[in-house]
């Protein structure tokens, strides 16, 4: 449960925060949440990997069906994609890819340091 609320959380406040900041907050909300916390490093990972890719996947559909996935049929012929759901796929996993390495370097910084 404390998890869902985790993943929902990171997923939220990475939306405010990419209304009025830079496009790489997405990197430093889960970093921080995962230090306030105090999750374990899997569990960081796993949540923020989620929160963001929900955050992103969500963001890229709410753009990109009211112009009938003009620009996304574009992008993935640049790249020689074979359609562009395997883009927005991709795009989605890089997102989480993001946020759950930096939910999990916040947990790590959290952790006691064996000297």
């Amino acid at each position: 449960m404390r998890t869902i609320l985790f993943i929902i959380l990171i997923a939220v406040l990475s939306a405010v925060a990419e209304v009025f900041l830079p496009w790489w907050m997405i990197a430093v909300v889960p970093f921080l949440l995962a230090m306030i916390m105090n999750k374990k490093g899997s569990t960081s990972f796993l949540a923020g990997f989620a929160g963001i890719a929900l955050f992103w996947l969500v963001a890229v559909l709410i753009k990109d069906i009211p112009n009938e996935h003009i620009l996304s049929r574009r992008m993935a012929t640049l790249f020689k994609l074979p359609n562009y759901g395997l883009l927005i796929l991709v795009v989605t996993v890089l997102g989480g890819l993001i946020g759950g390495l930096s939910a999990w370097a916040g947990s790590l910084l959290r952790q006691p340091k064996n000297a």
